[in-house]
């Protein structure tokens, strides 16, 4: 007897009952159930909002982003379990690659984006503070925080761990409580990385809830402050969209859906370049990995008229070098469909591409899949269709047949394939095949008002290029129009979709008391003590060093110039100088820098053990010969890490804001400086 699948909601497994079979996509064969009890979507969301959401706030940034690396180790040491669920969705070891370990690779990122990009704390300072008054008394700036509700994150069925995975790990980043609710075909391979989440106690309770089945009246108790996202058809995601309780509260919906993206076969690119072997091999792939069941998949190969014929003959030859059948059989590079729901799916969608378009290979009938028991399976030809006039046909341009399932379209000038791409009224990506830089950017950003992404192929990107349909943790996934209109990953982006974004305005003192960050203008906090000297632990916000006076002299720029071989004539040629808006001669600015270390460092050894950059240099003013300057050195963030040294010891970061100024009080350069500083030993 297959096994009944269980949601898990507030705490506990939901499910005992046997309810809608789950068939294997390889041989038809009953893998799990789904469960007939009703969800207690009034119980879930409470639990979300009573306990998920204090749990994650009692943790900050940082620390929830040690938990998405610890979360991510452990789900990459249980990888082989989840390989074993996921042949039954048809998919290959490298199908499989893409939604196991690109799911574990995407808290991986998130990871390090949060400890390197976001603070200590649950506030996110966008600043810097702009002053409103001309006193200095009144400023404006804005944070981030947490929304305070819930992310109900609704997935499609081609990748039930990586679209489980990549809506979490931005979300749980941002502190809010997740439900989950995978497409129910292949929801026994969500079910079952779910259980590995639970059973590794790494997530706060709370945190992350799975719905099994559908939604009943989940988002009728959504408020204000939640969040739903969406991936799978355009049409469902627009039945979603005017979702009445969704409009009336104003909760934001974000769309991934279906696109007819496309590839580009620029006129520049010949039959000889190996730029065209690099097209028709771009094409292939994106037909037979997942067996073409990606939303970023190439529907659309937009081809040179000349080079139609020669394009379509390249690919049906490697198209049929695909051997089609059961995964585990030796030698197979395409599996199946995820289900017999989809067979018939793609097999009524191609029927209706034909009305406009040639048959080249393929088709529902030109199936042989190896493998025993694979009569019973959901497998599908690689399918190539053409379109010698698809300006005068609308299904190659409206009709997605999610599948192995490609159409070749032939076009006359650069204009018309531009005008072809646009047919697709809004895709997630789209590719340019070119050897031609002049023709990228002529093709480019016409092309981007209608795409999430564009993906640029050449021989020289080729060697590391991750491939048309390739979505990246550190860049926008989504696009508009029939896309969806919406956005996911992206790097820091993606978090700060479940954010708050708001202006504050007040006094500086008041800005950097609110923001965690001192704000130029804020009330100063100076004391004997060199900030130096202090443990991480021990600075405050605010504390400020103002140095001595140092009087710039000609010797100094002309050391200078002799130890970094700047000779600049605006440094030693007086001449020259005069005739420029400065009248005389001025400074090297990375003097002043240096000059302003020289004033502020403690030299000694100390909790300070390393600068490791800068940020926002400017230099204002210059700084003449004869011009005395000062710094003033401010605590101005800092980010506990929880890191520790080889020999245990704690470290964080601290960023310095640096004035420096001349003897008249005017600012003439600024910048941030970032210094790892170690904290307190504690006794072993």
């Amino acid at each position: 007897m297959a096994p009944t699948l269980q949601s898990h909601i507030a705490g506990r497994w939901v499910g005992q009952d046997a309810a809608q079979p789950l068939c294997s996509a390889v041989n038809g064969k009953v893998v799990a159930h789904t469960h007939a009890e009703a969800i207690d979507f009034a119980e879930a969301v409470d639990h979300a909002r009573r306990v998920g959401l204090p749990n994650l706030l009692r943790l900050d940034f940082q620390q929830r982003a040690q938990r998405l690396k610890a979360l991510a180790k452990f789900l990459m040491e249980r990888k082989e379990q989840l390989y074993a669920v996921s042949a039954h969705t048809g998919a290959t070891r490298a199908d499989s690659w893409i939604d196991i370990e690109g799911g574990a690779g995407t808290l991986f990122a998130y990871a390090g984006l949060g400890s390197n990009e976001l603070p200590s704390g649950n506030v996110v300072h966008e600043g810097p503070a702009i002053p409103l008054g001309k006193k200095g008394g009144f400023a404006g700036t804005h944070i981030l925080v947490p929304r305070r509700g819930v992310a109900v994150h609704i997935n499609a069925f081609n990748f039930p761990v990586w679209g489980l995975l990549e809506k979490f790990a931005p979300s749980f980043l941002a502190g809010m409580p997740c439900i989950g609710k995978p497409a129910t075909a292949t929801s026994y391979l969500t079910e079952a990385a779910m259980r590995l989440i639970v059973e590794s106690g790494i997530l706060p309770e709370g945190a992350l809830q799975l719905v099994i089945g559908g939604t009943g009246d989940l988002l009728d108790r959504l408020n204000e402050q939640d969040v739903v996202t969406f991936t799978g058809s355009a049409d469902t995601a627009a039945r979603l969209r005017v979702h009445p309780n969704l409009i009336r509260n104003s909760v934001p919906f974000n769309a991934e859906a279906d696109s007819l993206n496309c590839a580009i076969l620029a006129p520049d690119v010949t039959p000889d370049d190996e730029e065209f072997d690099l097209f028709v091999k771009e094409v292939a792939r994106e037909m037979t990995v997942k067996a073409g069941q990606k939303c970023t998949a190439i529907r659309r190969a937009i081809v040179p008229r000349q080079h139609l014929d020669t394009v379509a003959e390249r690919l049906k030859a490697r198209l049929a070098k695909v051997v089609v059948g059961d995964p585990s059989v030796e030698g197979v590079r395409m599996g199946a469909l995820a289900s017999h729901a989809q067979l018939a799916d793609v097999a009524e969608r191609v029927a209706m591409l034909r009305e406009g378009a040639e048959l080249v290979c393929g088709g529902a009938d030109a199936v042989r899949p190896v493998g025993d028991g694979t009569a019973g399976g959901a497998f599908f030809a690689p399918t190539l269709l053409l379109s010698r006039q698809p300006m005068a046909h609308d299904a190659v341009h409206d009709v997605e047949a999610f599948g192995p399932v490609s159409t070749l379209m032939a076009y006359d000038g650069i204009d018309e394939a531009l005008a072809l791409a646009a047919r697709g009224r809004g895709s997630l990506v789209a590719t340019l095949v070119t050897r031609d830089p002049q023709i990228a950017a002529r093709v480019i950003p016409e092309a981007a008002a209608l795409h999430g992404r564009l993906h640029i192929l050449d021989r020289e990107s080729a060697v590391e290029s991750t491939g048309h349909g390739s979505p990246l943790p550190v860049l926008k996934h989504g696009g508009p129009g029939r896309a969806g209109g919406g956005e996911e990953l992206g790097g820091v982006r993606a978090v700060k979709h479940y954010l708050q974004r708001t202006a504050v305005q007040g006094s500086p003192t008041m800005l950097a008391a609110v923001t965690g960050e001192h704000v130029r203008g804020a009330k100063l906090i100076e004391t004997e003590v060199h900030p130096f000297r202090r443990h991480f632990e021990e600075l405050q916000i605010g504390e400020s060093l103002l140095t001595h006076r140092r009087t710039v002299g000609e010797a100094d720029i002309v050391n200078f110039g002799g130890i970094s071989g700047d000779y600049f004539y605006m440094h030693f040629d007086e001449i020259a100088a005069k005739e420029t808006q400065f009248g005389q001669r001025i400074a090297h600015g990375y003097f002043v820098l240096s000059a302003a270390a020289g004033l502020f460092v403690s030299p000694a050894p100390g909790p300070v053990l390393a600068n490791y950059g800068l940020d926002t240099l400017r230099f204002v003013k210059p700084v003449a010969i004869g011009d005395t300057i000062r710094a003033r050195l401010t605590c101005k963030r800092k980010i506990d890490r929880n890191r520790v040294d080889p020999s245990g010891v704690g470290q964080g970061v601290v960023a310095w804001d640096v004035e420096v100024s001349n003897q008249h009080g005017e600012l003439v350069a600024s910048y941030d400086i970032l210094t790892l500083v170690a904290k307190r030993a504690t006794a072993a």
